[in-house]
């Protein structure tokens, strides 16, 4: 039994094998017609992709490119392992991509690459690789609050932790879009700060949502950032207040129209408030304030004043005022502030400090006119207002 099935093994193989001369020639004509049909159907196009496959401690800008020769690029996915996919553009007539952002760091990519010949045949090319880790990275501080409620005066306002001197790579990696739409500029004070800001005042309802896209950003020379966050903010209801140094009113404004008239004093002779629009952009219900800390010597010392709201990071105030006797609505006696009679502690809601700062939140404007002094520095505050669109661009 093992022998005939051997035999018919045997037979098997034989017969497979194509046997004798006449059958060998025919077989060996038929195979090598099969090569050829089958490299004839493979593309002559050529997909390389930088950096090298298992490249690490790559480059966060520049250093990733896909390219096709013999062919056209048709398809290019970048991903990270979270599935996060890198935008870019075939460009050259499909010779080239690139990426339209920079890479993350310390991240992992794959790249998928498909390229067509002139005869509509496909050539796929695939490859990873690892960003590097930074040794120096920056943060920016930014206001407001993601999910706040803002006046119209607001800004979006990033400070960073270190001088920025690739400030376009910074601001590129910084978008906003707001419902309705708007056009949204950003400004530079200094290496360190960034503004954005519409030409004028928002529209109530609003809806900004600001993508901060700066991990992986080469801020400096080796310096990169760090952050990926998104922010989202709602401009509330338009009130711009307007304070008459020499009448010592304030006026509050809703939608254009007075809401209200308060009595006020601002900084008398020597101490004069800044003119300008000046950007409510803290709110304390009460603080210490100290000359020292402004350059004023030992010529105040008020450790508790009630209902203060920021205007200025020089140290210019609007808050409630307990001692100021009657100088409100008659004559200006403060060291600059605008003040408002209030109760020692703030305890009377209905006196004008605490009604006023009631009735505000951060981004609302007070603008000052009439005073001695001269226009306050965009600077200088939230700000930017009193500096034109024209210059803000530029």
């Amino acid at each position: 039994m093992p022998a005939l099935i051997l035999g018919a093994l045997l037979l098997t193989v034989t017969a497979c094998g194509g046997g004798g001369s006449g059958s060998g020639s025919g077989s060996g004509d038929a195979k090598g017609k099969g090569a050829d049909s089958a490299q004839s159907k493979q593309s002559v196009a050529v997909v390389a992709i930088a950096p090298k496959d298992g490249a690490t401690s790559v480059d966060t800008s520049g250093a990733l490119k896909v390219s096709a020769t013999k062919g056209k690029l048709t398809q290019v996915e970048v991903k990270t392992a979270k599935g996060e996919a890198i935008a870019g553009k075939i460009t050259d007539g499909g010779a080239s991509w690139t990426p339209s952002t920079h890479l993350a760091a310390s991240t992992k990519y794959t790249v998928h690459a498909v390229a067509k010949d002139s005869e509509g045949r496909q050539a796929a090319e695939d490859s990873s690789f690892t960003t590097l880790t930074p040794k120096n990275t920056f943060i920016g501080s930014f206001t407001p609050e993601d999910g706040s409620t803002v006046g119209v005066g607001m800004p979006f306002s990033i400070r960073f932790t270190r001088g920025i001197t690739h400030p376009g790579d910074v601001e590129k990696a910084i978008s906003i879009k707001t419902e309705p739409a708007v056009d949204v500029e950003g400004h530079w004070f200094g290496n360190d700060r960034l503004d954005f800001r519409p030409e004028n005042y928002w529209k109530s309802g609003t809806k900004v949502t600001v993508s901060l896209n700066l991990d992986g950003v080469e801020g400096r020379p080796g310096v990169y950032g760090k952050q990926a966050k998104t922010v989202k903010f709602t401009i509330g209801r338009n009130q711009v207040s307007i304070v008459d140094a020499k009448k010592h009113t304030m006026k509050i404004m809703r939608d254009g129209k007075v809401y209200k008239t308060l009595p006020v004093t601002t900084g008398k002779p020597g101490y004069d408030t800044w003119n300008g629009q000046m950007v409510i952009s803290e709110k304390l219900r009460v603080t210490r304030m100290n000359g020292e800390t402004v350059g004023y010597g030992g010529e105040y010392d008020i450790k508790d004043v009630p209902d203060a709201m920021r205007l200025t990071d020089s140290g210019t105030f609007a808050h409630g005022n307990y001692w100021g006797g009657g100088a409100f609505g008659n004559y200006n006696a403060s060291h600059g502030c605008i003040g408002l009679r209030d109760a020692r502690g703030g305890y009377d809601r209905s006196l004008p400090g605490a009604w006023f700062f009631d009735h505000s939140i951060i981004g609302d404007v007070v603008t000052v006119k009439n005073s001695d002094d001269r226009t306050v520095d965009p600077a200088n505050g939230l700000n930017g207002w009193n500096m034109s669109w024209e210059k803000w661009k530029a």
